[in-house]
């Protein structure tokens, strides 16, 4: 008995016989025997070659044989190689170590072969590589931001610095880390500790430091966190600033203990490549009963200083009526007028009238005079 195996167009028949292939068969129509013992010893496997990759158990004895190698794209990676295969210029596939297969007809096939050992990859369709499905599991990357610099590391040594845009790498190589720094400015926090100052009195002062960094390389290799760094020498400075002043010289020079705390710890930064731009004086902060004091003290001055100006003042009135009061003694003629000042001032709004001892008759005629006048006025 015969069965009939047809071979269509675009496909190739695989005959086997006792396992090893045996021929190579065009498109056609065949009939084989499907009695025994010819179907233990035989079989035919029909591939389609529009599936651009060749995959079978056997991949390895196949390819080695010219009749089947001559029509496939073979691809054999070592531990250290990865590889794209691009079919009619789509990506198709991104392969590991190993070996692998793809038809060369009917679609064009391209492949590109990369160590693993090369720090970054780059490519001109990076972004479809890494659309690609399954991609992320050979491929690393990493943006970086206009505003940070990245510090990559190979197996733990420093090999670049990477500014603005995407970095991608193999997997699989050497252990590639990185650490960002970002480049704008910040403010710190600096949180000071119980100081003492030179007249012994206990305070706590917070700092405002701004700053940023300006050297990336030496931020994240002279120190271990620069941050930390930053915070512990400002507080240092703080300090030392706060030590060496009384309390009084320390609240009336504030910005003076600011511009020293940023020269010193300028200094400082610049060696781990910090800018320091900034430093404030936030926060004074005194314990409970050095504030009560303090008040008093305060008030005591200011109350000092009412005195000073109300005794001020009463020395100027006193100069001031002596000074009066001798011009008056110089000048009659201005103490009598001044006198008639006072008076008219006291009499202000009442009905009176003046006698004055002048002119014609005594004062008592005038007097006689004005009384007869107002009795008549009365009878009448």
């Amino acid at each position: 008995m015969l069965k009939t195996i047809r071979v269509r167009t675009l496909e190739l028949g695989l005959w086997f016989r006792h396992g090893d292939l045996y021929r190579v068969l065009e498109p056609g129509v065949y009939r084989v025997p499907n009695v025994w013992p010819w179907s233990r010893r035989d079989h035919i496997e029909v591939v389609d070659t529009l599936r651009p990759r060749f995959s079978h158990e056997r991949l390895r004895a196949l390819v080695s044989d010219q009749r089947l190698a001559s029509r496939l794209t073979i691809v054999d990676l070592k531990d250290d190689e990865r590889a794209l295969v691009w079919i009619d210029g789509r990506l198709g596939a991104i392969l590991s170590s190993g070996l692998h297969a793809f038809w060369s007809a009917p679609a064009t096939v391209e492949v590109e072969r990369y160590s693993v050992d090369e720090v970054r990859f780059t490519h001109p369709k990076i972004e479809a590589i890494l659309a690609y499905p399954g991609g992320s599991s050979l491929l690393g990357g990493l943006r970086v931001d206009s505003h940070e610099r990245v510090m990559l590391y190979r197996d733990g040594e420093l090999v670049d610095e990477l500014g603005p845009g995407l970095f991608v790498y193999w997997k699989g190589g050497a252990s590639i880390t990185w650490k960002s720094v970002d480049l704008r400015e910040q403010v710190a926090d600096i949180q000071g500790q119980e100081i003492m100052t030179a007249d012994k009195v206990t305070l706590r002062m917070n700092l405002v430091v701004t700053h940023r960094v300006t050297d990336a390389v030496r931020a994240v290799t002279e120190v271990g966190d620069w941050e930390q760094s930053l915070y512990r020498e400002a507080q240092l400075e703080l300090r030392t600033a706060v030590g060496g002043r009384t309390l009084e010289q320390l609240l009336s020079t504030k910005d003076e203990v600011g511009s020293q705390i940023r020269n010193r710890l300028s200094a400082r930064a610049a060696e781990f490549g910090v800018t320091v731009s900034g430093v404030g004086l936030r926060d004074v902060i005194l314990p409970g009963d050095m504030k009560v004091i303090l008040n008093e003290v305060i008030v005591a001055q200011k109350q000092a200083e009412a005195n000073l100006i109300r005794r001020r003042e009463e020395t100027a009135a006193v100069r001031s009526q002596a000074n009066t009061a001798k011009l008056l003694a110089d000048n009659p003629q201005l103490s009598r007028l001044r006198e008639l000042e006072a008076l008219q001032e006291i009499l202000k709004g009442a009905k009176t009238t003046f006698v004055i001892g002048s002119g014609q008759g005594s004062l008592g005629d005038q007097m006689t005079r004005l009384l007869r006048s107002e009795a008549e006025s009365a009878g009448a």
